[in-house]
């Protein structure tokens, strides 16, 4: 599993092994434009830190939002920013009723530069490892160019996350090139306490734009 270690963000870069689903093209974006990131929800508690998650993203790239139904139940959505739109299943299909109409799902991958699920449930983990498309999310997922990163950011109960279903759909995942910013240990919200709690959303953040500004094309080239 390729593993980005949230304690030592500031030095992955400096490790000779790169982190995977970059294109020429990408060479992370090109410096006369913001980065286009498409981050994404789905049903976890620790999606009550979408909205900061968002913020803060909005003040260095292009944000658009993708969420689950169930993500909405833990999402307030007035602490979004004003200029990112929220994207939830019903867009999909209210946006197309007749060859030639737009295809969201289409054109949000055509349009990110790299995909963040944070927070990433157990249940959307288990349907992108099987290839599942039943809801906007993972319809992205599934059209995916995998020369694009893809970086998920978990959060789950320790068992759910300990569970056997999870190593083994972690290792399929990490077989289509997503880059995983594992979950930290912490008392969750169910009461329990051990490793499953989402990487607060500044690590998540340092984490992707070091990444991106490490690849970067100088603009004297």
């Amino acid at each position: 599993m390729q593993f980005i270690d949230q304690t030592s963000q500031f030095q992955i870069m400096a490790h000779s092994e790169p982190v995977r689903g970059v294109s020429d093209a990408m060479q992370v974006t090109n410096a006369s434009r913001r980065p286009r990131i498409l981050l994404a929800a789905s049903g976890s508690v620790a999606a009550i830190k979408f909205g900061n998650l968002c913020n803060c993203f909005s003040d260095w790239a292009d944000v658009k939002a993708v969420v689950t139904q169930s993500a909405l139940h833990f999402i307030d959505q007035s602490t979004l920013p004003k200029d990112v739109i929220l994207y939830a299943d019903e867009h999909e299909w209210s946006t197309w009723s007749k060859i030639g109409d737009r295809v969201l799902h289409i054109e949000l991958r055509q349009w990110a530069d790299i995909m963040v699920i944070a927070p990433l449930s157990a249940n959307t983990l288990a349907k992108i490892a099987s290839g599942l498309c039943d809801n906007l999310l993972t319809s992205i997922i599934r059209a995916w160019d995998y020369e694009k990163p893809i970086f998920v950011a978990p959060a789950m109960n320790t068992y759910m996350w300990t569970n056997p279903f999870t190593e083994k759909h972690l290792m399929m995942v990490d077989e289509l090139g997503i880059n995983l910013i594992p979950p930290v240990s912490k008392r969750l919200a169910c009461g329990d306490y051990g490793t499953g709690a989402m990487a607060e959303p500044s690590i998540i953040f340092g984490t992707v734009r070091l990444f991106m500004e490490s690849r970067q094309i100088p603009k004297d080239l």
